[in-house]
């Protein structure tokens, strides 16, 4: 079964927060309702996203500057809207995306200190405007993501001090956002947390 009109619901959350595994549960869910379901991620998504997220997460002996690093992200995002999301989204599918606009104002301009009024018009560019149905925060405290992380790419090496900025930007956007963005706990059971994703989603297949 198709979407009418497509769903974006993007997962958000710090460092070791549990978002893969709850996207990954979370489409399990969506497919047994009968609707065709894409995963997707940020940095990412496509093939030219993937260059890109390998780039910024994998070469640690380069010193990206964050203006640098914030207009690879938009470029990548763009690409992923255009080629990826779009499409889909077109098709009546619904969409479950790991990060999306709401990280690069957390990592770029909480984390790294960009302007994010510049950050907000960017990503206006780089989606055309395309906003989430959903967002799903996982939220935990700084030190069990930074524990479950392991520090194994350039973000998760990022000292506690930029992790919690991150944190508290995410749960300020949500605060700003209520309607669209909701905060999970990442802690606890996995059955549980599912369990509270589920839901929130519930309402949106009878969105038309």
């Amino acid at each position: 079964m198709q979407v009418p009109t497509g769903l974006l619901v993007t997962f958000e959350g710090i460092e070791g927060s549990g978002k893969s595994t709850q996207i990954e549960l979370t489409r399990a869910f969506v497919e047994e309702q009968g609707y065709s379901c894409l995963v997707t991620k940020e940095p990412g998504g496509c093939p030219l996203g993937e260059e890109i997220r390998s780039f910024l997460l994998d070469r640690g002996d380069l010193r990206i500057d964050p203006l640098a690093e914030l207009f690879l992200i938009e470029a990548g995002r763009t690409q992923h809207v255009a080629e990826v999301i779009r499409p889909a989204l077109e098709k009546g599918r619904m969409i479950l995306c790991d990060r999306y606009t709401d990280a690069t104002i957390a990592y770029q301009g909480c984390g790294r200190g960009l302007d994010i009024t510049v950050i907000e018009q960017m990503n206006r560019w780089a989606t055309g405007g395309l906003t989430p149905h959903c967002t799903i925060v996982l939220d935990c405290p700084v030190e069990v993501g930074m524990a479950r992380a392991q520090g194994e790419d350039r973000f998760e090496r990022e000292d506690r001090t930029f992790h919690q900025q991150v944190r508290e930007a995410y749960l300020r956007i949500a605060r700003q956002e209520p309607g669209r963005v909701k905060v999970v706990s990442g802690q606890g059971e996995q059955s549980a947390i599912q369990g509270e994703i589920r839901r929130i989603i519930r309402p949106l297949f009878d969105r038309r």
